[in-house]
C-alpha cells in the first residue's frame, strides 16, 4: 500500500505543470517607437516621436500580472518632422529641457484583461512632474525571432495624457490638452 502511495504521488508530481520564472528581456532599440499626436487649432493632427530609447521588460508567461516594464529616454531625443518646432519644445515655453532631461515610466502593477491584452498601471515622469498612467497593452507576439533566433516580445500600447498636468499647457486649450500616445515596442530576451 505505501509503495503505491509513493507511486501516485511521484506520478502526480511529474505530471504537475512545470511554471516558469519570470524572464528579463531589453527593448530592441531599433523596433521600438513612442508615437504622439495632439490637435493642433482644430486644423490638424500634429504627431511627434520618440524612437531608439533603451528599456527593460521582466515577463511572466504563465503569470502576466507579475511581469513588469521600465523604460527611459532623453526629452531631446524627441522628432517632431520640423527643427523649430523641436527647437520651440525645448525653450521654457514647454520643457526647459537640458540636455540630460530624461522621460521614465515604470510599471506599478498589471491587469490582465484578455488573453493577450492589459492595464498597466505605472509612475510617468515628464517635465518633471511624476503621474500614475494606465496604458491599455497588447502582447503582439511572442516567439523565436526568426533571424536572431532567440526569444523575441512584441507589444503595443496606448493612453492619453493631459499636458497641462505635467506643465507643458502652451497654447491650451486652442492646441489640444489632450496627447494621443501610441506605443509599439520589440523585446528580445536578456544574455
Amino acid at each position: 500500500m505505501i509503495r503505491l502511495s509513493t507511486l501516485s504521488l511521484l506520478g502526480a508530481l511529474v505530471a504537475a505543470p512545470v511554471f516558469a520564472a519570470p524572464e528579463a528581456y531589453v527593448l530592441d532599440p531599433s523596433h521600438s517607437q513612442i508615437l504622439f499626436s495632439y490637435n493642433h487649432l482644430g486644423y490638424s493632427t500634429t504627431y511627434g516621436l520618440f524612437s531608439g530609447f533603451d528599456g527593460k521588460i521582466t515577463f511572466d508567461a504563465e503569470a502576466p500580472a507579475n511581469s513588469s516594464v521600465e523604460v527611459s529616454f532623453p526629452v531631446k531625443t524627441m522628432l517632431t518632422g520640423w527643427q523649430e518646432r523641436f527647437d520651440h519644445f525645448m525653450t521654457a515655453d514647454f520643457f526647459d529641457a537640458t540636455d540630460d532631461e530624461m522621460v521614465s515610466f515604470k510599471s506599478t502593477g498589471i491587469e490582465v484583461t484578455g488573453e493577450k491584452t492589459a492595464k498597466i498601471t505605472g509612475d510617468l515622469t515628464l517635465n518633471g512632474v511624476t503621474k500614475s498612467v494606465v496604458l491599455d497593452a497588447a502582447l503582439t507576439q511572442a516567439g523565436e525571432h526568426p533571424m536572431a533566433k532567440k526569444p523575441w516580445l512584441g507589444f503595443t500600447g496606448t493612453t492619453v495624457l493631459k499636458r497641462t498636468e505635467y506643465n507643458l499647457g502652451q497654447f491650451a486649450p486652442f492646441v489640444g490638452d489632450d496627447v494621443t500616445v501610441q506605443i509599439s515596442i520589440e523585446a528580445t530576451k536578456a544574455e
